[in-house]
């Protein structure tokens, strides 16, 4: 699943560039501890030298660590270049080497104890794909490849002459990678795991080409070729939540989970707030809209629009769409009061979602898709009863502004869809004039300055909200008036 792509770039402490370091080198002591143990179970069952003898050639086990060492060097620097907000976290690095190090255990115990061709080469892919993004994924599939590689040239555990597990796996996490990027139904992502065998089933008759095999030992190939796909996906699926806990990660079957009716939030909103959801569900189809026009992550925006007013669940009587019978109790309270009470369901969102531990990227777009607005409507009540001596401060949204583009999204459509159902005339030209009017106030009131969205996304966000638009509020025939008395149907 692809991430947002508009977060800036943090600033590194000694701290950081410690911490991470460490991470790598406990790392490679692992994974070089795997190596070892790897040529342990070889000598004890037969198929390998002891691994005593192994060790008494120091330059057997020397060269392994060098190719070790410059392939995690190839990692920082990638990482350094293209994702250096991701490498600063050293959580992220443990992850990938976790993922890494589960992958090996698993290749080696269904390579060793079944068969060859069992191996679940595309967990790296999977795991990396749905816990980080597609790119990620296709560099640390690659990665995985040259140490499985490593392994098998190392080791016995497969005749690297008859077993290309290099270009196999490659072929395997890319298909990978590309299949699955999309997928968010988990019994898709299983019935669709049986092309990622493909490249298993190709080395079987490559194989019997190359050689005289026997009938039981062909079936028995061919076998488990075709479920070293969805052994990958099973045991991906089985460990993908666990990693979700332990690094707090969100991947697209957790939103697609939150954005259900029958979710806790939801399914409040749905009771205590109806005008607010139906708000919710209207944006949220303008937001995955936009978000996918400007490549962004399309279900994190929806997941984000349906909770971004989750904090009016503490007073929604207060908010006119949920004022069906015309009583409003603003009418009793000082401009002063009503807005604060308008502006604290940013914040009371943000508690919201962070109390019922649902991902922070949602409850940052609850703090953020006002940003520093002024509630424009106290703001002139105010001044009508002051005689125009009224501290704009006093009515605007405490912030923080949009740090990222789907929180810039969330904020313009949010204020575009309000507008637009206030609208008498609905036209497409009227619609499109209200929105970038919206827009290019949110401009010049500084509110995308954290976000660093561009002036050619900003124009693609207004074609698509007003699409949306006038696709929602559309003009309808006027029915006659035409009496059903007397009529026989």
């Amino acid at each position: 699943m692809s991430k947002t792509k508009s977060q800036k770039i943090q600033d590194w402490t000694k701290k950081d560039v410690f911490l991470n370091v460490l991470v790598y080198v406990i790392n490679v002591a692992i994974i070089s501890g795997l190596f070892l143990l790897t040529i342990y179970l070889e000598g004890i069952s037969g198929t390998g030298k002891p691994l005593q003898e192994f060790l008494l050639n120091v330059a057997s086990p020397l060269r392994f660590l060098t190719m070790l060492i410059l392939i995690c060097l190839v990692m920082i620097l990638y990482f350094l270049y293209e994702d250096k907000n991701f490498l600063r976290n050293p959580a992220n690095s443990e992850m990938l080497f976790l993922i890494i190090e589960i992958s090996l255990i698993a290749c080696f115990a269904s390579g060793k104890f079944v068969d060859t061709y069992l191996r679940p080469l595309a967990m790296v892919a999977l795991l990396t794909l749905f816990l980080a993004d597609r790119k990620k994924a296709f560099f640390m599939n690659i990665i995985f490849c040259i140490i499985i590689f490593l392994f098998d040239s190392f080791t016995s555990n497969v005749e690297t002459g008859r077993y290309p597990s290099l270009i196999m796996g490659f072929s395997s996490g890319v298909i990978a990678t590309l299949c699955m990027d999309k997928v968010y139904s988990r019994l898709k992502l299983l019935l669709m795991s049986f092309l990622i065998a493909l490249p298993s089933l190709i080395c079987v008759v490559i194989t019997l080409l190359e050689h005289t095999e026997s009938v039981s030992t062909v079936i028995t190939d061919l076998v488990c070729g075709t479920a070293s796909g969805p052994l990958s996906a099973a045991i991906f699926m089985v460990l993908l939540p666990i990693f979700e806990a332990i690094f707090k990660k969100v991947s697209c079957f957790k939103f697609s989970e939150l954005i259900e009716h029958n979710a806790k939030l939801i399914k409040k909103l749905i009771h205590q707030a109806p005008g607010t959801f139906n708000h919710a569900i209207v944006v949220s189809n303008i937001a995955e809209a936009c978000a996918l026009a400007i490549e962004e992550d399309g279900l994190l925006a929806r997941t984000c629009a349906y909770y971004h007013d989750i904090g009016k669940l503490r007073r929604p009587e207060f908010f006119k769409e949920n004022q069906p019978d015309g009583e409003n109790p603003h009418d009793d309270l000082t401009p002063e009061l009503s807005a604060n009470i308008i502006k604290a369901h940013a914040q009371d969102g943000y508690d919201l979602i962070m109390k019922n531990r649902l991902p922070k990227e949602i409850a940052d777009v609850c703090l953020e898709h006002h940003g520093t607005l002024p509630i424009l409507y106290f703001y002139d009540k105010a001044k009508k009863y002051t005689d125009g001596e009224v501290d704009l401060a006093q009515f605007c949204y405490p912030g923080p502004k949009p740090s990222t583009k789907i929180a810039a999204i969330i904020m313009i459509a949010d204020g575009c869809e309000a507008a637009a159902r206030s609208l008498q005339d609905r036209s497409r030209e009227n619609v499109k004039s209200v929105v970038r009017k919206i827009v290019n106030e949110r401009m010049q009131l500084g509110q995308f300055e954290e976000c660093e969205i561009t002036l050619n996304e900003l124009n693609i966000i207004i074609h698509t909200v007003v699409n949306h638009l006038t696709g929602v509020y559309h003009s309808r025939i006027e029915y006659p008036k035409v009496s059903l008395d007397g009529m026989e149907l």
